[in-house]
């Protein structure tokens, strides 16, 4: 199975959060994993921001950030095209959608056109609300 990483579900794993064992079991037993230069970009962001404000030691978020780019090496890293940003300017099934995610949902369908065959690896419920309805499968059961 190809698999679209979102940010969340990325966060997830670096961070050790709930279901962090599974994101990390789909993105070793996936195909191929795509993802956005968006989510490497705020995945990043993410961990410059807490060692900032002091919920990870600057030596962590360092950890983190070289156990991010040792899996990007072997991840596909889709650029923001215009088509992209187009389609994410539209609107989505369920709204209201933030500009980022729709930036992902909008990733994900481009890649499911080109692939047809791709999962979306997310916890974000903005993205797995869309995303089915978009005709993209999901790659975690969404918890109750």
């Amino acid at each position: 199975m190809n698999v679209y990483a979102e940010t969340s579900a990325v966060l997830r794993w670096l961070l050790d959060g709930p279901r962090g064992e599974e994101v990390r079991a789909t993105l070793a037993g996936a195909r191929a994993v795509f993802a956005s230069r968006l989510t490497l970009l705020e995945a990043r962001r993410a961990l410059v921001r807490a060692a900032a404000v002091g919920e990870m030691s600057e030596a962590q978020a360092r950890v983190l950030t070289t156990m991010l780019a040792r899996a990007a090496r072997r991840w596909h890293i889709v650029e923001l095209t215009a088509g992209i940003c187009e389609r994410a300017e539209q609107r989505f099934p369920v709204e209201p959608v933030r500009s980022l995610d729709a930036l992902h949902l909008a990733t994900a369908l481009y890649l499911y056109g080109e692939l047809g065959e791709l999962a979306v690896l997310s916890t974000d419920e903005r993205v797995l609300k869309n995303a089915p309805l978009l005709g993209l499968p999901i790659a975690l059961a969404p918890t109750e």
